[in-house]
């Protein structure tokens, strides 16, 4: 997927005439829509064209758990437009964007949802707003996070990567932590793969690395202390910490910006997102978010190991074991 133009014209008219509209008017499904219904689906696929020859992967898996609906109606009503804006500003010449609607395996209805690789406004925004916003979520402080990731890892397939190895870009947004261990029944249930393990979270986070600069996106300070320090654990410095949930756009285009070195540094960010329309709050919002990023930030075509655990790393109970029957089939 990814063919077709994209008009940011056309997409601030379709926000625009939604920016007054309800959560309920804009999300109408009431149930995972089939064409977003995981179980079966082979691969995702970001490819270049003759118009998109540059074709870089870029996945926005929201969670859409009860706590976390604001992001999703910020995107569909005002913000993913700017998101577009910036990454032309700073020179992503063929973004594709897939939406993912995460929730939770354990309560849930509908806990994984996949679109396709967008370049259009108008399928993008099909997509983000064909999402079921269940709503739920569990209990206690995770949501299946591992999940998607999971998903992310073993079933989409990008040019971007395949040949120029170069890997797309990952915006999870959440305020809970992940399940410690993938479970093979869940994955099962949910995107139909039979593994022969369970899978801990630490090993599906290496196998989505080969492919995906992962970040994860907490939407406000007051929500920090609850997942933090664990998503700190799994991905470091790629946890972003938002001071308000509608710069989520700006600071996703702005770490990818930052991450395939189109700007020097966090100053010609800034400046950049001015340009793109940023008002000067917003910016310094967005910087304070991306601080601790800008010295480490590059798209290495090699990936380092996450939390203690060689990508690729097979043994009792690691990824590879597990899904080797999927590719010996």
């Amino acid at each position: 997927m990814g063919y077709g133009s994209y008009s940011h014209e056309a997409h601030e008219a379709l926000t625009r005439a939604r920016s007054a509209a309800s959560p309920a008017q804009v999300f109408k499904q009431r149930e995972c829509h089939p064409l977003m219904n995981p179980k079966g689906v082979k691969v995702r696929e970001s490819r270049d064209s003759a118009d998109h020859p540059a074709s870089l992967g870029i996945v926005f898996a929201l969670d859409v758990t009860g706590s976390m609906g604001a992001i999703p109606q910020a995107l569909a009503t005002q913000e993913l437009p700017h998101f577009m804006k910036v990454l032309g500003q700073c020179g992503v010449k063929d973004p594709q964007v897939l939406f993912c609607a995460v929730g939770d395996a354990t309560c849930d209805r509908a806990p994984l949802q996949v679109g396709q690789f967008e370049t259009t406004a108008e399928l993008m925004d099909q997509w983000l707003t064909w999402s079921y916003l269940e709503g739920g979520g569990g209990p206690g402080v995770q949501e299946s996070y591992e999940l998607a990731l999971y998903f992310l890892a073993l079933h989409t397939a990008m040019d971007c990567k395949e040949r120029r190895n170069r890997r797309g870009y990952l915006f999870m947004t959440g305020d809970e932590n992940p399940y410690p261990t993938l479970s093979r029944h869940v994955v099962e249930t949910v995107v139909g793969d039979r593994l022969d393990a369970d899978v801990k979270v630490e090993e599906v986070v290496a196998e989505l690395s080969k492919s995906f600069v992962p970040f994860f996106v907490i939407p406000d300070p007051g929500r920090r202390r609850t997942c933090e320090a664990r998503w700190r654990e799994l991905l470091g410095d790629h946890v972003l910490c938002l001071e308000q949930p509608q710069d989520v756009c700006h600071v996703a285009a702005g770490a990818i910006a930052l991450s395939e070195r189109l700007v020097p540094g966090l100053d010609a960010l800034g400046a950049a997102l001015e340009t793109a329309g940023a008002d000067r709050e917003r910016v310094r919002r967005t910087l304070r978010a991306l601080a601790p990023l800008a010295p480490s930030a590059g798209n290495a075509p090699t990936t380092p190991p996450v939390s203690g655990v060689a990508p690729g790393t097979s043994g009792k109970g690691g990824i590879v074991s597990a899904i080797k029957r999927l590719f010996s089939s």
